[in-house]
């Protein structure tokens, strides 16, 4: 395994969300023990601390179910420069939620750096819900349903959310874990070639089949990946600190498979670890999984891991 440069930088936002609690997800990852993790297997890594939002004032949407929608998009400008930079300094840079939202500004930030090497930018999406809501179609006006449609540069989002430098192709986005999906994230999915696996598909034909299909398509076009990895996708037996809890999410052994076949592919350039809501946690327990499951990401096997009693 080589060793990487990375970057770790928080973004303690919870105004994307319905219930108070993510903005102490990122210090709950370091608690957890994610730098000294990461440099035990390597990498040289650097805290850069926490984001500072911007002040914008953005005009009233017609949606009066959106709420917060200034201070959500101070944080994703501000995301989008530090994620820009920190992709043109670091190999991985990492982004620790705070809520869903932070891709408004994470995603487009590495991918105006993918664009600016001539290489094509794909997302891995594990998350148990699309996030593919616009302005116009969100009925809870929780900013971190809106990420997916935004960077795909769907309509809707002009005036409202900073201008894309790039946008990222439908067809370059995996989504895997999905089980939470509404009417309108039906219809927008239905119209776009984003590739979803919900958990049925993931029951009948095992997970690493279809992240085996999308890594060898990143790999024939010499492709740059991003992952943004929800609490959620985990089944909340597993890891019950999220508001979002759905039942019927990825087990244990099918999440580390996953980061183990992303490490194997050597193909990760970027990572969100999202709406850990530590308020929820048992003991840590959720965190202290997210920090394993980053460690599969970059280098841990299966026979390196402690075990744990929770």
């Amino acid at each position: 395994m080589p060793s990487f440069t990375c970057s770790i930088l928080g973004a303690p936002i919870q105004s994307g969300a319905s219930q108070p609690g993510c903005l102490m997800g990122p210090d709950s990852f370091r608690t957890a023990g994610l730098t000294q993790t990461l440099r035990e297997l390597g990498h040289a890594v650097e805290d850069l601390g926490s984001v500072i939002p911007d002040v914008v004032t953005v005009p009233t949407h017609p949606n009066t179910n959106i709420h917060d929608l200034d201070f959500t998009i101070g944080w994703a400008t501000a995301l989008e420069r530090a994620a820009y930079k920190a992709a043109q300094t670091y190999d991985i840079p990492i982004f620790l939620g705070g809520d869903h939202s932070i891709a408004i500004g994470s995603v487009p930030g590495i991918t105006r750096h993918s664009n600016d090497l001539g290489q094509d930018q794909f997302v891995l999406w594990l998350d148990a819900h699309p996030d593919i809501h616009t302005l116009e179609t969100t009925t809870s006006g929780n900013l971190h349903g809106t990420p997916v449609a935004y960077f795909t540069g769907m309509s809707g989002f002009d005036g409202y959310y900073p201008p894309l430098h790039c946008k990222v192709s439908p067809e370059n986005i995996c989504m895997i874990g999905i089980r939470s999906v509404d009417p309108a994230e039906n219809a927008a999915l239905a119209a776009h070639p984003i590739i979803v696996h919900d958990m049925r598909s993931i029951d009948e034909t095992g997970i690493a089949t279809p992240l085996g299909s999308f890594l060898d398509r990143i790999k024939q076009a010499n492709g740059r990946l991003h992952v943004s990895l929800d609490v959620d996708f985990l089944d909340p037996g597993i890891a019950p600190a999220v508001g979002t809890t759905v039942p019927g999410g990825a087990t244990f052994r099918e999440a580390h498979l996953v980061m183990e076949m992303l490490c194997d592919s050597g193909l990760v350039t970027s990572l969100d670890m999202v709406e850990l809501n530590p308020f929820l946690d048992e003991r840590g327990r959720t965190a202290s999984l997210m920090v394993d499951l980053c460690a599969s990401l970059l280098g841990r096997k299966v026979l390196d891991r402690p075990t744990r009693r929770f």
